[in-house]
C-alpha cells in the first residue's frame, strides 16, 4: 500500500494536481467540496475564508485559478492564460510570472 501511495503521489505532483501538501485540483461539485476548496485556497493564499470564497466564485469554481488569482492579484482570464502557458502547474506559473 505504501508503494502505491508513493506512485500516486508522484503522479499527482508531475500532473500538477498538488501544490505543497494541498490537493489543489479538487472539483467543488457539492457543499462539502466547496468548503474544502475554500479551506485549500485559504491555506495556499493565506487569506480569510471570505476572500477565499470570493476568489473561488470569481474563478468559476476552479481552485487552481483561484489560488493564482489570490497570490498574484490577477483576473480569472489572466490566471487562466498563465496556467495554460505553464501546463496547469501553479508552481511554474508563479515562477514564470515573476520573471
Amino acid at each position: 500500500k505504501m508503494i502505491l501511495n508513493v506512485i500516486s503521489t508522484t503522479a499527482f505532483i508531475l500532473l500538477g494536481k498538488v501544490y505543497g501538501n494541498l490537493m489543489i485540483d479538487v472539483q467543488p461539485t457539492n457543499e462539502k467540496l466547496v468548503a474544502r476548496a475554500v479551506r485549500i485556497i485559504t491555506e495556499a493564499v493565506g487569506c480569510p475564508e471570505e476572500t477565499a470564497a470570493e476568489l473561488l466564485e470569481s474563478s468559476g469554481r476552479r481552485v487552481k485559478h483561484a489560488v493564482v488569482m489570490g497570490m498574484l492579484g490577477l483576473t480569472a482570464d489572466e490566471a487562466d492564460a498563465l496556467l495554460a502557458a505553464n501546463g496547469g502547474h501553479i508552481r511554474k506559473a508563479l515562477k514564470n510570472h515573476e520573471q
